[in-house]
């Protein structure tokens, strides 16, 4: 295999009816739930930045087992009696026991943010895909992981699947200390946390401040990013005029501030 060779994986989208099996909150604002169920069988999720889209039942009937779309090449939009999908992270799957962790930022209204917040054992949902993965090799010299707490599902799970030998640094912006979370890895790992007081979640100015004070390593070193669009487009900028090969930085906004109907 080239060095760093990045490789880009398609999968068929297949929807699956999903039930509460436990419910953890990692930190106040961060509950991870445990989804389980036969449609599990097959699920496939081989990096840690995919996607599957969720779909949430109308109030009050969250204890019924929702009616599944066709499987396909295109996950829809819209699902009857449920809510438009949104994007999460698989921050763990188990095969063998037939779980799929997702974590939820509990943020207030919005579909996604009141179902988790009201989630109990036996409740439903829909997870559809994930349609791709971009599988990043462990041959790099060097990781960073920069984002917000949209992002700490990704970078949690990435750290966790690195090898001994991989060296990583992480910038995250939070709320504040409570929101810290252990984010464990075999990698060498320095973990330096932003905190936004009582700046909105869409203020990325603490975090680009810390991102330009960073030193960045020495040898080949690949970038990943998510958070708030705007936000990431400007960390994205920052690093090209900075001369960092473009090749090896990857962001994402996982959302926009004042979208319609956000959550």
């Amino acid at each position: 295999m080239p060095l760093h060779e990045i490789r880009k994986v398609r999968h068929e989208i297949v929807m699956r009816a999903l039930q509460v099996r436990a419910v953890h909150d990692v930190t106040p604002r961060m509950r991870r739930i445990t989804l389980t169920g036969a449609d599990l069988e097959g699920f496939h999720s081989p990096a840690a930045d995919d996607h599957v889209k969720l779909f949430f039942p109308a109030p009050g009937t969250a204890g019924t087992r929702p009616v599944l779309a066709q499987s396909g090449e295109k996950a829809p939009k819209h699902l009857e009696g449920m809510s438009k999908g949104r994007d999460y992270t698989p921050r763990r799957h188990d095969a063998q026991a037939h779980e799929l962790d997702i974590d939820f930022v509990l943020h207030g209204d919005g579909p996604a943010s009141t179902w988790a917040a009201h989630a109990a054992l036996g409740h439903w949902l829909v997870a559809g895909g994930p349609k791709g993965s971009r599988i990043v090799p462990d041959d790099f010299d060097n990781y960073i992981f920069i984002g917000d707490e949209t992002a700490l599902p990704s970078i949690g799970r990435r750290l966790g699947e690195l090898p001994p030998q991989a060296r990583a640094l992480t910038l995250v912006q939070v709320a504040d200390a409570g929101e810290h979370q252990p984010l464990p890895s075999r990698a060498s790992v320095e973990r330096l946390w932003v905190h936004r007081g009582n700046a909105p979640a869409s203020d990325g100015s603490g975090l680009l401040q810390a991102l330009r004070r960073l030193c960045l390593p020495d040898g080949d070193t690949f970038i990943w990013g998510a958070g708030e669009s705007r936000v990431m487009r400007a960390v994205r900028k920052y690093l090209e005029e900075a001369g960092h090969n473009e090749d090896w930085i990857k962001t994402s906004g996982y959302w926009k501030l004042h979208e319609e109907d956000e959550d």
